[in-house]
């Protein structure tokens, strides 16, 4: 199937994929734009797992205060090389993160992390994940994917393995 070249930049503005990643995924998809985000998202994902036994000991902290000074995030993202750590599509994952946390106040970074005795007591265990486990919740800027597809993303983009390592947010009076 031919793909048009503007089907290919729409794909490639949604998603950050290469023009062979986007047109090899438009022709799998048979040309349906979302579709095709769904395969490269998928693609990065497992991309992503491949590349999770890769040792990530660079990176950044980004900070982030809100507006009115009533709520800040430290957030610590691991790389593989300092060269991605200065990367702009880096650089905004992780200000898009830090505004993730400031936001929507994650306890957790991801399910293994939250203890028996807490999800014992939840009747929606899923619904749980999804409100409190920063990995699991929906991004901001386009609730039609988790942090965790963003994540795989990122590291489909630029090739490295990226670890959230840590995070904390506080607010005035807690």
């Amino acid at each position: 199937m031919k793909v048009s070249i503007d089907a290919i930049k729409q794909l490639r503005d949604m998603t950050c994929s290469s023009v062979a990643h986007c047109k090899k995924a438009l022709e799998e998809a048979k040309g349906d734009i979302n579709k095709a985000a769904v395969i490269l998202r998928k693609q990065g994902l497992e991309i992503a797992a491949k590349k999770s036994e890769r040792v990530a000991k660079e990176g950044r902290i980004e900070a982030y205060v809100h507006p009115g000074n009533k709520i800040g995030v430290l957030v610590e993202v691991n790389c593989e090389s300092d060269f991605v750590a200065r990367n702009s599509d880096f650089c905004q994952f992780t200000k898009d993160l830090s505004m993730q946390i400031a936001a929507c106040n994650p306890s957790y970074l991801k399910r293994e992390d939250v203890p028996e005795d807490v999800l014992g007591a939840e009747k929606t265990p899923d619904e749980f994940y999804k409100n409190n486990c920063l990995l699991e919740q929906p991004f901001v800027k386009d609730p039609s994917i988790s942090i965790k597809d963003y994540l795989g993303s990122i590291v489909a983009k630029l090739g490295e393995n990226i670890l959230i390592r840590r995070f904390i947010r506080y607010k005035i009076g807690e």
